[in-house]
């Protein structure tokens, strides 16, 4: 975990919400959606970027992982492209630099296969992927978290959005 001044004062802080419940019910979902993302996705990415590795790599990494005879490249990229702004080409190069870096290979047959290097890789992240969570669901029921889920998923149903994680 970083150690900025941030995470050490939300540690020392308990949580008390912006409002009452009353003026909490007039507060505009957009904004408190778009600021909890960026929040979360924030710490996340600062926790990959101290173990070297960007968001995209993390999820091409764990794509790759447990599949023995490798993964073929166009499908991992299938699956990731719709991932927050990155698309295919973004995908495309971050799996290039994993490459570059060792921590994958690809065979003559398009297939993507995780090194030694890298899946020891991915496994050290793993665990600190799980205390991070931890982190983020502190005072967090799972009822409440998938409550909190079917919420957002609702409203970007009856604004006619799409969205989707596997």
């Amino acid at each position: 975990m970083t150690n900025d001044t941030s995470t050490i004062e939300a540690a020392k802080t308990p949580f008390t919400p912006s409002h009452s419940d009353a003026e909490l019910v007039n507060q505009p979902i957009g904004y408190w959606s778009s600021a909890a993302g960026q929040a979360v996705v924030h710490h996340i990415r600062t926790m990959l970027a101290e173990h070297g590795l960007t968001q995209p790599q993390w999820w091409v990494l764990n794509q790759v992982i447990g599949h023995d005879g490798g993964r073929d490249r166009a499908e991992v990229v299938d699956v990731l492209r719709g991932y927050l702004e990155f698309g295919a080409s973004g995908i495309e190069h971050n799996t290039d630099v994993l490459i570059a870096r060792g921590l994958l290979t690809q065979d003559g047959d398009g297939r993507i296969h995780i090194t030694a290097e890298g899946a020891a890789l991915q496994r050290k992240v793993a665990e600190q992927q799980g205390r991070t969570r931890d982190e983020i669901h502190e005072g967090i029921d799972d009822e409440e978290y998938v409550r909190a889920l079917k919420v957002l998923q609702r409203m970007i149903h009856n604004v006619g959005g799409r969205a989707w994680h596997h």
